[in-house]
């Protein structure tokens, strides 16, 4: 800071009336001033290094994080991850992001400093191929916060999940970190101070910051509650990066499809314009849809796109668009039957199977302990379908007994029957169940071709709801309030030299869609991508046309 008043008369800096009337000149070549030169010298050469050196250094030698109010990150520099140079998507292994960041922070490596060097390295459970680890979190650093922004891998939902007539609010302090553990609590709160809704909880999601294709992940959880009182809606899952889990507007059209054909599986209801055909699209479907299979409003973004549409691509060498969409894996859905602690373990599907019913031979089929796994009873309805797997939980391993934890997971190869495709679920590190991909080839009775297991780049949700879409028969007096989901870890492990851990892979882009669709992806209040809703409700965006229902 300057200074205006008058130095004193015994300032020896200063000496007033020795130069009173001159410049006082002097020789500075004393020892005191090569000194002085010396330091300044040093201090300046300090000072360069800090401001301009060291942010040089970083720039190559970490990527970095940009932050926007999406959440999401820009796509930048992946030197320091682990390369995919040697993958056959060749994706980028950097994460992308949604908008240009108006400032970078250093990006912390994918792989967690304190996962111990026991859990670098995990074998495959379909071939016992050794694969290593490309991303973990062990939460390990208490009261991180993970409101927009704040937290380069995940973001805390602020919404309320109407999808699925939810009773809590999602806000983003209820997440938290402790005692080394992700803590995600749902309590009763007074509606007045909570969007009008007696419960608030929690939810983080990677969206647009941590997204894998193909490989091996697994979490380490402790449940909420107790293994014997049904409530409590505690999951973790996988979505695709074109979908945002509560971000309606986003999910229309596009969850749960994994398809890339022309063909009637991409039209509303799966029927041909102006018709009820083919007849299994309309018969023996969903009771409650007066047995019409699908009241899904088609693929958005399918392989029958106009040229020229809004569409993410990638464009095939005729022209045509790949098909792309948001499907769903589940590590785990936990739930209670009869008073035992389950959890479902599933994957979605669109278009769908006649009657909702894969292809579930034994050669696609596998469940390696009838008395802990069986398929579940429920196959779908108008909006999904789904092929899902009950296992029995370990009572112990919950919040008000025992205490203890328990690891769930998936292991997965995108691609169709040619690819050997295949999803595995696990449960205490051994494989539950699980399907191959001839399980979903083409139907004749929906004139569908075959869907693939998911190549879409999925990122990972985690959250504890409360709903009676879930629990029928809710009651609310036998749940012990608040409620916590513990976490320990999480960590994905693929193939020797072949990360993919892109949200914004070549093979499957993401990016310049969202950017260009971002109020989508960041507006919960828009329910749908429609024209015709109601403005506030509506993204009032077309949608991209369709070569078997407008023509082009």
């Amino acid at each position: 800071m300057l200074v205006s008043d008058p130095p004193e008369p015994d300032d020896e800096l200063h000496h007033p009336d020795k130069f009173e009337g001159s410049y006082g000149r002097g020789n500075i070549f004393t020892a005191r001033g090569i000194s002085n030169l010396g330091f300044m010298v040093l201090l300046t050469g300090g000072l360069v290094m800090l401001f301009s050196g060291w942010p040089i250094y970083s720039h190559y030698t970490r990527p970095y994080i940009a932050h926007d109010n999406s959440g999401g990150l820009e796509d930048t520099d992946a030197v320091g991850f682990n390369s995919n140079a040697n993958s056959s998507s060749g994706s980028s292994s950097a994460f992308p992001g949604a908008m240009q960041a108006k400032g970078k922070m250093p990006l912390p490596q994918p792989i967690d400093p304190k996962t111990p060097d026991s859990a670098k390295t995990k074998k495959s459970f379909r071939d016992g191929q050794d694969w290593e680890l490309v991303f973990s979190d062990e939460f390990d650093t208490d009261n991180r916060s993970f409101y927009p922004g704040d937290d380069p891998y995940w973001t805390a939902a602020d919404l309320h999940y109407w999808g699925t007539n939810d009773l809590e609010w999602y806000d983003p302090q209820m997440p938290t970190t402790r005692d080394g553990y992700l803590r995600l609590s749902i309590k009763e709160t007074d509606p007045i101070n909570n969007h009008n809704m007696s419960f608030m909880s929690g939810m983080i999601q990677s969206w647009n910051k941590f997204c894998f294709t193909g490989g091996l992940i697994e979490v380490s959880v402790q449940l909420p509650g107790t293994s014997n009182k049904p409530g409590l809606w505690p999951a973790v899952w996988a979505m695709g990066n074109l979908g945002r889990a509560g971000y309606g507007a986003s999910l229309d059209g596009m969850w749960p499809y994994t398809y890339d054909h022309c063909d009637v599986g991409t039209l509303p209801n799966q029927t041909y314009p102006g018709t009820t055909t083919p007849l299994a699209a309309v018969t023996n479907g969903d009771p409650s849809t007066n047995n019409v299979l699908s009241y899904l409003p088609g693929q958005r973004l399918s392989a029958c796109t106009c040229p020229g549409e809004p569409h993410p691509g990638p464009t095939l060498s005729n022209g045509s668009y790949v098909g792309r969409a948001a499907p769903e894996i589940d590590i785990f859905e936990a739930l209670n039957n009869a008073g035992f602690g389950q959890v479902s373990q599933s994957a979605q599907w669109a278009p769908f199977n006649a009657e909702y019913k894969w292809l579930n031979t034994s050669d696609n089929l596998h469940i390696t302990d009838q008395s802990v796994t069986k398929l579940n009873d429920y196959i779908g309805g108008s909006t999904q379908q789904t092929s899902s797997g009950l296992s029995t939980t370990n009572q112990d391993c919950y919040e008000l007994s025992k205490g203890c934890f328990s690891t769930y997971g998936f292991e997965y190869k995108p691609g169709y029957k040619e690819d050997e495709a295949y999803i595995s679920w696990m449960v205490n590190d051994t494989m539950v169940w699980g399907l191959e991909a001839a399980g979903l080839e083409a139907d004749p009775q929906t004139e569908i071709h075959a869907r693939p297991v998911p190549f879409e780049p999925m990122y990972v949700i985690m959250n504890l709801g409360l709903s009676k879409n879930f629990v029928w028969n809710l009651d609310l007096t036998t749940l012990t309030f608040p409620a916590t989901m513990l976490v320990d870890w999480v960590r994905v492990y693929q193939p020797a030299g072949s990360a993919d851990i892109s949200c914004d892979p070549k093979r499957a882009p993401t990016k310049d869609y969202i950017d260009a669709h971002m109020e989508a992806y960041t507006n919960p209040n828009l329910t749908i991508w429609s024209t015709n809703g109601e403005p506030g409700a509506a993204y009032m965006q077309p949608q991209p046309k369709n070569s078997l229902k407008e023509g082009c």
